[in-house]
């Protein structure tokens, strides 16, 4: 189907044209003398109706003097007439009277049209003529072999003169420019030719190049391109018509450079990538370079400087990535265009840019634009925008351009500021409240490793502790919290404690998680109240003791990972443990797991980090780390490294923590049990073991302490229980002396009055021992006291 279907109604002959106007002759007495069939399709006069009769008859209106004057006219002559019609019509017409004289007979040729269509025609050429001399859109035609024949005024003017492109390929208009609509193909000759061989016009392209007459400056044009036809149809070539649209599409392209800056500019929480984002958004659509000077506590994350003297030494950010990143300073002097931007908040446009003292780079740039990065409290520092193969200065919508860019990047930098500065907080915080040193015991060699997430995740919750406990055992325990930031390692911390000082009351790991739980619950309740929900309800933990005396691991998990345990000859296994549910949940108990190990077993606890990738599965971590505890003889600290080592690469989406423990067993040379019958005489032969015993591990010093702590702990055993005693004595970094019985009551330190026969025994047992205490056990309980080695 024809694009349009009344193409052929539009006829730009005249309508005075013989071809088609209405012709008369008249003679010198203004006569009809003849009538053509064009004069009777305008008036429908017959010509047996009107030859010889006079003309004057036609005319609607003052015929006689008028009709004579323009027939004795001796040249020709134009006018405006209404004419009759056969069916009685009036029909204002556009008449020319032309004289001819031949072989001495005078006569006139007049031809008439219809003044209104001959109006449309004059509009239609006027029309032409504008475009061909007025017009602002470019019309270039070329011949089928895609050579110049002709161009309005307008291409004429863009050219600096047509004539010499005349005959030449259309590629020689503008051989350096290029289409960057890409909806085509975009090289002109195939543009053109899919043209002159379908018919269908290609319309819109955006063309970008320079000018001959303007050859510094890049203009962009709109192009579109039409086929020419004879009247058969057949092709005579082609026209373009291109508009400067130069204004139009850099304010498009400041529109989509400002969406592009939303999404972009902050998106990172770094200041440095933050600086490097305003340099890619901004060029080379704004600038050709983009230099962002800031001060050295902005990027480190503290408070900017209050003020801005302009001579502030500032540093200049190089590199778009951390291992790029370097800094040079740069300051600038009271005088400096630079300083007077700092000090007024202002934008400043220098068109002849000199190179500040202490930058880096050549100033051969044309145009230099210096806008500062302002927040609400203060000034962060200086983006420049430079210009080199542009030689246009930053005009004012260019100006509030970039200054909308800077202000989007100094948000994006302050907040940046903001999140390092809290994010060190965070992890000074939660650093802070992990174990700065590890205790030295004789039942474990321990090693830990702490791998905080990446930066852009935020500080996690992840903990361990490595707690002594009496009898010479020691309790383990790792943990975690859902979620990040300073909330989180808050709540890390509080649960550290806490498990801390439940431990330090030796309860079984089943217990101290369930009454963990409660606790948590309790928190998640009260915070849930001020609106601060707790992420404690997510938080897993699992807690382990450990006796190198009997060589059992006992241990219990709250919805946390259950150990990886390596034998002395580096076979691997996993724990049976069933891990119970996440703290604060409730409803479900929490069950013992009870493992004998050999010396030199290895233990490892960890949190899901150390496991757990979004590239991975958690069962493929697992193996991971069960394949480096096989080089079970490697100290523990190079164990440590290898399992980090063992990681995927690429920035942490989780804390990863991992606690390696070695079990030793305490030698029989080290522990004496005593069984003792319920008789009160058998205080004299615990106390006399005791120095025997001390006096053969080389501590004679002790003895006397030892025998009194003993004696006043088996007599308080023998006084409430009513089966045999035990006694435990236990050469470690101290002296550990241990009695239990079979009853279930606690002993009270009190102060004995002066009257009181007893009552002073566990009050002598604490002024003594460095530590006391009791725990209990399935069978009754069991009192300790520590000596301190002399």
């Amino acid at each position: 189907m024809d694009r349009f279907p009344k193409a052929a109604n539009v006829d730009f002959h005249s309508p005075l044209d013989l071809s088609k106007a209405a012709a008369a002759v008249l003679d010198d007495e203004g006569r009809i003398s003849g009538w053509g069939s064009s004069a009777q399709r305008l008036l429908g006069h017959a010509p047996e109706d009107v030859l010889g009769q006079s003309a004057a008859r036609l005319l609607a209106a003052n015929p006689g003097q008028r009709l004579s004057a323009l027939c004795r006219a001796h040249r020709p002559r134009s006018t405006v007439l209404d004419l009759c019609c056969r069916d009685g019509r009036t029909l204002r017409t556009a008449v020319t009277f032309s004289p001819l004289a031949h072989r001495g007979a005078a006569a006139t040729i007049v031809v008439a049209a219809d003044l209104e269509t001959l109006r449309s025609w004059e509009a239609q050429l006027a029309l032409l003529q504008g475009m061909a001399t007025e017009s602002q859109v470019g019309l270039t035609i070329f011949d089928t072999g895609m050579r110049v024949v002709w161009a309005n005024v307008a291409t004429d003017l863009e050219l600096a003169g047509i004539a010499q492109y005349i005959g030449r390929p259309a590629a020689d208009l503008f051989p350096e420019g290029e289409f960057i609509s890409r909806h085509h193909p975009p090289d002109e000759d195939q543009i053109m030719e899919h043209v002159l061989t379908t018919g269908e016009p290609i319309m819109g392209m955006h063309y970008r190049g320079r000018a001959p007459a303007d050859p510094v400056r890049e203009h962009v044009w709109s192009c579109s391109y039409h086929r020419l036809v004879d009247a058969r149809g057949e092709p005579l070539g082609l026209y373009e018509e291109s508009l400067d649209i130069t204004d139009r599409y850099r304010a498009q392209e400041r529109l989509s450079l400002l969406v592009r800056a939303g999404k972009r500019l902050g998106a990172s929480l770094d200041v440095r990538r933050t600086a490097a984002e305003l340099a890619d958004v901004a060029v080379p659509q704004l600038a050709d370079e983009v230099l962002v000077d800031l001060p050295p506590a902005v990027i480190e994350g503290r408070q900017p400087p209050t003020g801005s003297a302009p001579g502030h030494s500032l540093l200049r950010m190089h590199g778009r990535t951390p291992e790029e990143f370097r800094t040079s300073p740069v300051s600038y002097p009271p005088s400096s265009p630079q300083a007077l931007s700092l000090s007024t908040s202002r934008p400043v446009v220098d068109a002849a840019p000199s190179e500040a003292p202490g930058e880096a780079g050549p100033a051969a740039s044309h145009s230099s634009l210096f806008v500062p990065l302002l927040t609400r409290d203060a000034v962060l520092g200086l983006a420049t925008f430079r210009r080199s193969s542009n030689p246009d200065p930053f005009g004012p919508e260019e100006q509030t351009l970039a200054v909308e860019l800077a202000e989007r990047a100094a948000v994006g930098i302050d907040n940046a500021r903001r999140y390092t500065s809290q994010h060190a907080a965070a992890l000074v915080l939660q650093r802070s409240l992990l174990p700065q040193h590890l205790p030295e015991l004789s039942a474990v060699d321990v090693a830990y490793r702490y791998l905080p997430a990446d930066s852009r995740v935020g500080v996690g919750g992840d903990w361990f502790d490595v707690i002594p406990l009496s009898g010479a055992r020691v309790g383990l325990t790792v943990g975690d919290v859902v979620g990040h930031g300073v909330h989180a390692a808050a709540t890390m911390g509080r649960l550290r404690a806490t498990v801390r000082t439940l431990a330090l009351l030796d309860l079984d790991p089943a217990e101290l998680l369930t009454r963990l739980d409660d606790l948590v619950a309790q928190y998640s309740e009260s915070e849930a109240d001020d609106g601060l929900r707790d992420e404690a309800l997510g938080v897993t933990c699992l807690y382990a003791i450990y006796d190198p005396v009997s060589g059992r691991c006992v241990w219990a998990s709250a919805g946390h990972p259950p150990p990886i345990v390596a034998d002395a000859n580096g076979s691997v296994a996993l724990s049976a443990l069933a891990p119970g549910p996440p703290l604060g949940l409730g409803g479900l108990p929490y069950e013992n797991v009870e493992l004998s190990m050999s010396s030199g077993s290895l233990v490892a606890l960890f949190t899901d980090g150390v496991v757990e990738d979004r590239r991975t599965d958690i069962d493929s971590g697992i193996d991971r780390l069960a394949h480096v505890l096989t080089w079970q003889r490697c100290p523990v600290e190079e164990l440590c490294d290898r399992a980090l080592s063992s990681l995927p690469p690429g920035p942490q989406a989780d804390d990863a923590t991992l606690l390696l423990v070695r079990t030793r067993r305490l030698g029989a040379d080290r522990v004496v049990d005593l069984e003792l019958p319920p008789d009160p005489a058998m205080v004299a032969e615990a106390r006399t073991l005791t120095e025997r015993q001390l006096t053969a591990w080389g501590m004679p010093e002790l003895s006397f302490t030892a025998a009194l702590v003993v004696s006043e702990l088996v007599t308080n055993g023998m006084r409430y229980a009513t089966g045999p005693v035990l006694l435990r004595l236990i050469r470690d970094r101290c002296l550990l002396c241990e009695v239990s019985d079979n009853a279930h009551t606690a002993p009270h330190l009190r102060r004995a009055r002066r009257d009181d026969e007893g009552g002073r025994g566990l009050f002598l047992v604490a002024q003594m021992s460095q530590r006391w205490g009791t725990r209990y056990t399935a069978s009754g309980k069991t009192i300790w006291a520590e000596l301190a080695s002399p």
